[in-house]
């Protein structure tokens, strides 16, 4: 029951992270739920899917294919589909329905790739964990099936980009300012993951020197490029000069050396707190410090993998734990749905975040790589 919350909105589910991840590669991503389900992804968490097309479904499961476990009509179904669509890959998702009845995710994935030829992924999402455990899955998956074995380090220092999703950046210029920052310090990008990249720039990423995670969401894929083409990778978002300068250190330093970079400040103390994914979170906090020398403390209430955080900092997992959390805060930056349960009298600073408040404020969500300084003011 502590899962359970009575004021607050719960973030984008997991099954929406392996949408988000997957839209822009020309796959066929299919979520195993009842009809309508896709809607409150396409609807809320999406904000491409009217500019942009993208092979995004529902199996659209009955209550009677739920409790017999038809699964040949779901396998039937999608390989009739990917006959006409033609799709690079397919992947199938899992919701809470099918979680329950045991659904076998991987072994569908299996059939449906030895009837169709076309690589297939089963992905084992419940609904019950928050969008980076989704999109980190799929990252991964990706990195691991279609990144070229064969991929030749480029002559000039080249980077990739890992975890860049609308559920962190929404659709504001985010993503392009991240990559004009690496081109200014001097890397060629050779893929984003995965907004404005294709399937064949990320099958390329193993020819980068150094990759730059800058959401949670890139983590599990950083690894596996790492483990199959050696590549350092740095986690941090660029924002404000201070903590530019920092990253684009790092960056240098993790290409040169081989060795992963994970540039932060942190002052001690503070009554100053954001709630939100650990590494924007945490970038943001390590620039509020370095730019206003003003000690800013993290509360994750989303997947991190240990050793990202700082000791100060502190992850959650439901909204009793971040009541704890946020007690005595005099200044809180979070998406407005937060805001209910802080403190009276604490300053709240709105910061929107499409993987929490869905579309509500989406054109209200800031640019923090090129307008940090007018984010900070507002924050002091």
């Amino acid at each position: 029951m502590k899962q359970t919350s009575r004021i607050i909105s719960t973030h984008s589910a997991d099954v929406f992270g392996v949408c988000s991840a997957l839209f822009e590669l020309g796959g066929m991503t299919i979520m195993h739920d009842a009809s309508g389900c896709n809607s409150t992804y396409t609807t809320h968490d999406e904000p491409r899917w009217y500019d942009m097309e993208s092979m995004v479904y529902i199996s659209g499961l009955s209550e009677m294919e739920a409790i017999m476990g038809d699964d040949e009509k779901l396998i039937g179904d999608i390989v009739a589909a990917a006959e006409d669509l033609k799709p690079k890959f397919i992947a199938v998702a899992g919701t809470p329905i099918p979680t329950m009845t045991g659904f076998d995710f991987g072994a569908v994935a299996e059939l449906i790739e030895q009837r169709t030829g076309i690589p297939a992924f089963g992905f084992s999402t419940t609904g019950m964990n928050t969008y980076v455990h989704g999109a980190s899955l799929a990252l991964e998956a990706i990195a691991r099936r279609f990144a070229d074995r064969d991929a030749v380090k480029t002559r000039m220092p080249s980077a990739n980009i890992l975890g860049l999703t609308p559920l962190d950046f929404t659709v504001n210029g985010s993503d392009s300012a991240i990559a004009q920052f690496l081109e200014e310090a001097g890397f060629t990008v050779l893929s984003r993951w995965a907004m404005g990249s294709t399937l064949e720039d990320l099958a390329q990423a193993g020819s980068a020197h150094v990759n730059l995670v800058v959401s949670a969401t890139g983590l599990a894929a950083a690894k596996a490029l790492q483990e199959t083409f050696g590549t350092p990778y740095v986690v941090g978002v660029p924002m404000g000069a201070d903590y530019s300068a920092l990253v684009r250190s790092a960056l240098k330093t993790a290409a040169a050396t081989g060795e992963n970079q994970f540039p932060v400040c942190s002052l001690t103390g503070g009554d100053t707190v954001i709630i939100g994914e650990g590494v924007t979170s945490l970038s943001l906090a390590s620039a509020l410090e370095l730019s206003c020398g003003k000690p800013v403390r993290v509360i994750c209430p989303t997947e991190c993998d240990s050793g990202i955080l700082r000791t100060k900092d502190i992850p959650v997992t439901c909204e009793e734990e971040i009541d704890e959390a946020i007690k005595g805060a005099a200044c809180i930056i979070a998406d407005p749905l937060f805001k209910p349960i802080c403190p009276e009298g604490a300053k709240f600073v709105r910061l929107p975040a499409e993987n929490f408040s869905g579309r509500i404020w989406r054109e209200e969500i800031p640019n923090l790589i090129t307008h940090f300084e007018d984010f900070a003011k507002e924050v002091l």
